[in-house]
């Protein structure tokens, strides 16, 4: 006898992919994510492509993984989906510590993050036809 499955918790239309312990800090992270909140998925994926920052690496193969359990998991048209949510968490933080002068020592703090990305199927929206004027 197994445990009873457990209910999905996004709605049909979303999938998503987790990183945990991304050795960066938060504020860092969230620099990132806020760049592709919104965007559509393709537009994203180039934005982090070409971005300097080191973890925009990271970022876009959690991206690139939601987007693969969009489409293979899920069965969602990948044209169609936008970053709806990129969430970053805090994770553990390595204290270590660093000789100073004087035999003093200072703190260091080596903090961890976790990302969360969620991608959603958007409905296309069709152009609305343009009233028809009659000249006269």
């Amino acid at each position: 006898m197994s445990k009873p499955s457990h209910p999905r918790g996004l709605p049909d239309t979303e999938a998503q992919a987790v990183t945990f312990n991304i050795r960066v800090s938060p504020r860092k992270l969230n620099l990132v994510a806020a760049m592709i909140r919104g965007s559509r998925a393709q537009d994203a994926v180039a934005t982090l492509t070409f971005s300097k920052r080191r973890i925009a690496a990271t970022v876009k193969k959690t991206l690139e993984s939601a987007i693969a359990n969009a489409e293979n998991n899920h069965q969602l048209d990948v044209d169609r989906l936008v970053v709806s949510r990129a969430e970053v968490g805090r994770a553990v933080v390595m204290k270590r510590f660093h000789a100073r002068g004087r035999g003093r020592s200072s703190r260091i703090e080596k903090w961890f993050s976790h990302l969360k990305i969620v991608v959603a199927e958007q409905q296309v929206q069709r152009a609305a036809p343009a009233p028809e004027t009659e000249a006269a």
